[in-house]
C-alpha cells in the first residue's frame, strides 16, 4: 500500500507538470486565432501565477479542512476542466479568466502533495517526485507539437485535458490509500488548527529559508527563459543549437532530480543543497568566460541544470525536519508563494536590465540570487537548529 500510494502521488505529479508547457508550446498559433500580440502570454502566466500564490498560501487551511488526498483530486479536476475550457476559448479574456482556477488548482496540489511527502516518505521520493514534474513538462511540448502539425492547438489541450481526467479516475479510485491520522498535531497535518502565516513567519528560520527558495527559483526559471537568447547574444551560437542546449538545462534539471535520488538519504538534505550550489558555480564559470570554447558555454547550462536538482526537493524535503511537522504545511505552502514570486518577476527584471546592459550580464545575475539563496539556506539551517537544541 505504501508504494501503491507513492506511484499515485507520482502521476499526480506528473499532472501537475502536463499544463506547465503547454502555454509556451502553443501560443505561436494561438495568440493570432485570438489577435492579441505574441507577449500577450505574459498576461496569461502573470494570471497563472497570481493566483498560484494565492492558493499557495491558502494551502494550510485547506489542507487540514480537506486532507491532502481530496486536495490532489479536486485540484487535478478543476485543472482538467480549466484546460478544457482553454481548448474551446474563443476569444484572450475568457483564456485570462479561465486562468484563475487553473492557477488555484496548481498552488493547491503543489503544496499540499510537497508537505505530505515530506511528512511520509524519505528524501530520495522527493527528489524522485519533483522529476515526475520534470517528466509531466517535457511530454506536454511533444503532445502540442503534434497537434499543431495535424489539427490545432486546441487539441493539445484537450488531449492533455482527456490525460488528466483519466489521472483524476485513479486518484478517485486509490482515495482508501491515503493515510489517515486524527490526531491534529499529528504528522498528517489534517485537522486540528489553523498555524497562519504570521505565527509560521516568527518562527526563527522560516524568513530566511523562504528568501532563500525564492531566490533558487528566481534564478532556476530565469535560466531557463533567457539561456538560448544568451547563448545567441554573447556566443554567436546558431538559434536551432542554442535552442536545442537551452532545453537541456531542463533536461539536466529532471535527470539530476532522478539521479540525486539515489544519494540523498545519505548525503541529507542540507549537503545535497551545498552540492547543487557547488555544481551551479562551475556551471556559471563556464558560460561567463569569453574566451572558451563554444563547447564549454554551452554545456554550463548543462551543469548548471544539473546542479539545481537537487536544491528544490532537499529545501522542500527538510521543512518537517527544520521546523516542526505541525508547522510544515503552512511553511511549504510559504514556500511555494516565494517561489512564484521569484520566477514571476525574476526574469522580467533580467529583460529588463539587459536592454541596456546586454544579456552578458546574465551570469553576474544568477550569481546574484544563487548567492542569496545559499547564505539564506545556512541561516535557516543554523537557527532552526538552535531552535530545537533550546527546546522552543
Amino acid at each position: 500500500m505504501y508504494s501503491l500510494l507513492l506511484a499515485v502521488i507520482y502521476l499526480a505529479f506528473i499532472s501537475l507538470g502536463l499544463p506547465d508547457s503547454l502555454l509556451g508550446a502553443g501560443w505561436p498559433s494561438m495568440h493570432a486565432e485570438f489577435g492579441v500580440s505574441l507577449s500577450s502570454a505574459g498576461i496569461v502566466s502573470l494570471i497563472i501565477s497570481g493566483s498560484t500564490i494565492v492558493s499557495s498560501l491558502l494551502s494550510e487551511r485547506l489542507t487540514r479542512k480537506l486532507g491532502a488526498k481530496y486536495v490532489t483530486l479536486i485540484s487535478v479536476v478543476v485543472s482538467s476542466a480549466s484546460l478544457f475550457g482553454f481548448s474551446m476559448s474563443k476569444s484572450f479574456v475568457l483564456l485570462c479568466i479561465l486562468a484563475v482556477p487553473f492557477g488555484l488548482a496548481a498552488g493547491s496540489i503543489d503544496a499540499a502533495l510537497n508537505n505530505y511527502v515530506a511528512l511520509h516518505y524519505n528524501s530520495r521520493h522527493m527528489s524522485w517526485l519533483h522529476c515526475f514534474w520534470g517528466v509531466g513538462a517535457i511530454v506536454s511540448p511533444y503532445i502540442m507539437s503534434i497537434s499543431i502539425a495535424h489539427s490545432t492547438w486546441r487539441d493539445g489541450y484537450s488531449t492533455v485535458s482527456i490525460i488528466q481526467i483519466g489521472i483524476a479516475v485513479v486518484l478517485a479510485a486509490a482515495l482508501p490509500l491515503w493515510r489517515v491520522n486524527k490526531d491534529p498535531s499529528g504528522p498528517s497535518g489534517e485537522g486540528g488548527k489553523t498555524l497562519g502565516i504570521k505565527a509560521a513567519f516568527r518562527i526563527p528560520g522560516v524568513p530566511a529559508i523562504l528568501f532563500g527558495f525564492l531566490g533558487y527559483c528566481a534564478a532556476e526559471w530565469t535560466c531557463m527563459l533567457w539561456a538560448a537568447s544568451y547563448l545567441i547574444e554573447t556566443r554567436h551560437v546558431t538559434e536551432e543549437r542554442a535552442a536545442a542546449f537551452a532545453s537541456l538545462v531542463f533536461i539536466g534539471l529532471t535527470v539530476g532530480r532522478f539521479l540525486a535520488g539515489f544519494v540523498s538519504e545519505k548525503v541529507g538534505d542540507r549537503n545535497m543543497i551545498r552540492t547543487g550550489t557547488a555544481i551551479v558555480a562551475v556551471g556559471l564559470v563556464l558560460i561567463a568566460i569569453p574566451a572558451v570554447p563554444e563547447f564549454f558555454s554551452l554545456a554550463g547550462f548543462v551543469i548548471i541544470g544539473f546542479g539545481c536538482a537537487p536544491i528544490y526537493p532537499s529545501i522542500i524535503h527538510s521543512t518537517p525536519h527544520n521546523f516542526g511537522k505541525t508547522a510544515s504545511q503552512a511553511i511549504i505552502g510559504m514556500q511555494m508563494a516565494f517561489a512564484y514570486v521569484g520566477s514571476m518577476f525574476a526574469p522580467a527584471i533580467l529583460g529588463f536590465i539587459s536592454s541596456s546592459t546586454g544579456l552578458w550580464i546574465m551570469p553576474i545575475y544568477l550569481l546574484a540570487f544563487f548567492t542569496l539563496m545559499i547564505v539564506m539556506t545556512e541561516i535557516a539551517f543554523r537557527r532552526a537548529g538552535r531552535n530545537k537544541e533550546s527546546g522552543s
